[in-house]
């Protein structure tokens, strides 16, 4: 049995951020084996990381990476944004990001690429949960292709370089300029990140989702009834308001932010025509920090009352 020293506790606990007593345990439960002490520790990690799965994970941060014609985009939440802030998290996620663009962009495929320790991106997260204390995961993740072309990117309230509260990919296919199509494509992510007048749900009408159309459809037709109107202007108003609501979510249709008086599509067909080629948008997607996820309201004075066993 290796000797267990002051010194081999400390160097323990600094690799992996387990107190003091536990890693003395983890040394006398290993007879003095350091690496089998980190793996005995990892374990027990794994326990004290399922007690903490429960929490609502909420803050965290949204990191995107980019390789030329193929970007990526991540959502690793935390309970607090406190930990947002922490250097090794932040670390984490970007390398999870960089990972992220070499795989489909489904969580399970991104869950599972290896990062630099060896282990898989779930069981990384996994110990840090142990070692920072707090719940946390990959909740969302996806893969922007345009090839031939360029996929650009744009992260809003940025806490560090790639990585923020919002991310954006646009991917811009065409055989043009790769730096003016970089350009392009990170001001319309800037656009999308907007979301002004509303967060694109489609590059082109013909994307958006049968299912929505036929409930506004049926919401506007509605309205028009209320109002009295016989059914053939009803289908004339129906089909306005269609396109005035495709002018909304439908990301060629919208207003460019940066230049109201141009569409989105107005923009690429003056793009092609200065770079000489087609430029067309290959695929879009935005990320925001936290979306859907019900957040549980915190009662502080009821906390602190049963802190102090006041009532």
């Amino acid at each position: 049995m290796a000797a267990i020293t002051a010194a081999i506790v400390k160097q323990l606990r600094d690799q992996t951020g387990v107190g003091m007593m536990d890693c003395k345990k983890a040394l006398n439960e290993t007879d003095g084996d350091f690496e089998a002490a980190v793996d005995w520790l990892r374990k027990k990690g794994l326990s004290k990381a399922a007690k903490k799965a429960d929490r609502v994970a909420s803050e965290g941060l949204v990191a995107v990476a980019t390789d030329g014609s193929r970007g990526a985009v991540v959502e690793v939440n935390s309970e607090t944004d406190f930990v947002a802030r922490n250097e090794t998290f932040q670390a984490a996620v970007r390398e999870i990001a960089d990972l992220a663009v070499a795989t489909d962009g489904s969580v399970e495929a991104v869950g599972e690429a290896k990062m630099g320790t060896g282990e898989g991106v779930n069981a990384a997260l996994t110990t840090l949960v142990a070692t920072i204390g707090e719940n946390m995961n990959l909740r969302r993740s996806s893969v922007v292709v345009a090839e031939p072309g360029v996929v650009s990117s744009y992260v809003h309230n940025p806490a560090a370089d790639g990585m923020g509260t919002i991310g954006v990919l646009v991917g811009l296919k065409s055989s043009g300029d790769a730096a003016a199509l970089a350009d392009l494509g990170r001001k319309i992510a800037m656009h999308v990140a907007a979301g002004s007048p509303a967060v694109p749900v489609s590059v082109d009408t013909d994307a958006v989702d049968p299912a929505i159309i036929a409930k506004e459809r049926e919401v506007f037709s509605e309205q028009a009834r209320a109002q009295g109107k016989p059914e053939n202007i009803i289908e004339k108003m129906v089909e306005g308001r269609l396109n005035k609501f495709f002018k909304e979510v439908v990301l060629l249709k919208q207003a460019f932010v940066m230049d109201p008086d141009r569409s989105i599509e107005q923009v690429l067909a003056d793009a092609s025509k200065e770079l000489g080629t087609p430029v067309e948008i290959s695929g879009f997607v935005r990320l925001a920090l936290g979306e859907g996820v019900e957040k549980k309201e915190e009662d502080f004075a009821a906390e602190v009352a049963a802190a102090t066993g006041q009532s």
